[in-house]
């Protein structure tokens, strides 16, 4: 039987960090393995990056996964990138995927199953050159506690 210090103590064990060459494969084996939410906070939205998720993302979603992708408005978007979300958001919103907008977001993460957190400072939805890192926790706890603290909670 494990006791409440040694079922933190196996939480913390459960991280494991990635960067930006690491993180899709980690992160594609994970979102193929959901079976009922994936919620992915990116404030920024690109074609490349939206493209080579649409698949998997599509798939989940017709498997009745529900997809939740929280970024900031249109309007916050720099003139070089507005068309790139525009068109990102039409995509995502056409296989079904909900797309909520955040005034002044700017955070980094995806939640799986309320069992995986996946967090730091890669933009999920449109990293691309830059040198990133996000860190891998699989905790029920730590979920809960990320979904109240950003107000996300209500969607789930």
């Amino acid at each position: 039987m494990l006791t409440k210090r040694s079922r933190r103590s196996r939480e913390l064990t459960s991280l494991k960090l990635y960067d930006q060459n690491g993180f899709y494969k980690a992160f594609i084996k994970d979102l193929n393995k959901a079976k009922s939410r994936v919620i992915i906070e990116s404030p920024f939205l690109t074609k490349k990056r939206v493209t080579s998720l649409l698949p998997t993302l599509e798939k989940m979603v017709n498997g009745n996964i529900k997809v939740i992708v929280n970024t900031k408005p249109l309007d916050e978007h720099s003139s070089e990138l507005y068309d790139q979300a525009f068109w990102s958001i039409a995509k995502l919103q056409c296989i079904g995927v909900l797309v909520l907008f955040t005034t002044g977001h700017h955070r980094k993460l995806a939640i799986i199953d309320n069992e995986i957190l996946w967090e730091g400072s890669l933009n999920i939805l449109s990293q691309n050159k830059s040198c990133e890192l996000m860190r891998r926790t699989q905790s029920r706890n730590l979920v809960k506690q990320m979904l109240r603290f950003t107000g996300l909670m209500k969607w789930c």
